[in-house]
């Protein structure tokens, strides 16, 4: 798919105004691969709901944009994973948009300015196939992320036993890594990280990666689940020109069969990266659906 790119001034990504990005890092990044300058554009030829949204590529200074919860407080926080192929950001479609629709709902927000490019599985034109780096330095970031909010959680309002993340596309993938990486993926620096750095839950929409065409009807088998795995809400369209709902389909088997608790909502239409922006297709409503799962769970208050 080409996009339109509109250059966006300043060139670095800004969140919303009276928000401020925080490094995720003391200094740089572990296993920091060269990037080019950091930079975002306005997609303007594949608008979603009648709206252009905001790509930045070349990430190579991790952050983190904290969306406090209004109104009445939950407790709850959600890291949110933009997609983008692991080679760039949808920052506001699937980011800025989410954490905010979140924190009107009493969930705290945290939006991940995650690395980009070749941070996680990715298409390499030049082998014509996908390929995994050698360390998944998405999830690194992810994992660096959930320890500090645990480490910050009365600070930031935050329970620290409710804490879970959401991610779309290649940010699912993201959610599943993070959720069944056994290990940190990196020396721990500070106190941040002598925190549990699993998710209390996870909600991978519209997940890519996880399936592999060559492979049958398999997960991944980077893929890792066993009954440590959190609890899993997974969301797709069954009509997904992009990423097959087989993806869902894999991983959702696979979580069964470990014993971890799951559900999932496929919907007839829906297409991809509709992100959490309202439209006339039934699976805009899968965000309600999303807070009745979390109280299934425990994770809010009320039947």
């Amino acid at each position: 798919m080409v996009l339109a790119l509109a250059l966006l001034s300043p060139q670095v990504w800004q969140p919303p105004t009276g928000r401020k990005q925080i490094k995720i890092w003391p200094g740089e990044a572990p296993d920091l691969q060269p990037t080019a300058q950091e930079k975002c554009s306005s997609v303007t030829d594949s608008p979603v709901a009648g709206r252009p949204w905001v790509a930045v590529e070349n990430v190579s200074r991790p952050a983190m944009t904290i969306f406090k919860a209004k109104g009445k407080n939950t407790g709850v926080a959600m890291v949110v994973f933009p997609g983008g192929g692991y080679n760039i950001l949808a920052i506001d479609l699937e980011g800025s948009d989410v954490c905010q629709w979140l924190a009107n709902h009493g969930i705290t927000g945290v939006l991940l300015k995650y690395r980009v490019p070749y941070s996680g599985p990715h298409y390499d034109p030049k082998v014509q196939r996908e390929v995994v780096p050698k360390v998944l330095t998405a999830v690194q970031d992810a994992q660096r992320t959930i320890g500090l909010l645990r480490l910050h959680a009365k600070e930031w309002g935050i329970n620290p036993h409710k804490v879970g993340v959401v991610g779309f596309s290649a940010g699912g993938h993201l959610v599943a890594a993070s959720s069944n990486a056994q290990i940190r993926l990196y020396k721990p620096i500070d106190a941040a990280d002598r925190v549990s750095c699993r998710p209390d839950f996870a909600i991978p929409v519209y997940p890519g990666h996880l399936w592999h065409e060559e492979t049958g009807l398999e997960l991944n088998p980077t893929i890792k689940v066993t009954k440590q795995t959190p609890p899993t809400l997974i969301v797709q369209a069954e009509d997904d020109p992009l990423d097959s709902v087989n993806n869902s389909l894999v991983y959702d088997l696979a979580l069964k069969q470990a014993g971890v608790p799951v559900e999932m909502h496929l919907f007839a239409h829906g297409g991809h990266a509709f992100g959490i922006r309202p439209t006339k297709q039934p699976i805009s409503r899968w965000p309600q659906l999303m807070l009745q799962w979390l109280r299934s769970i425990g994770m809010l208050a009320g039947a």
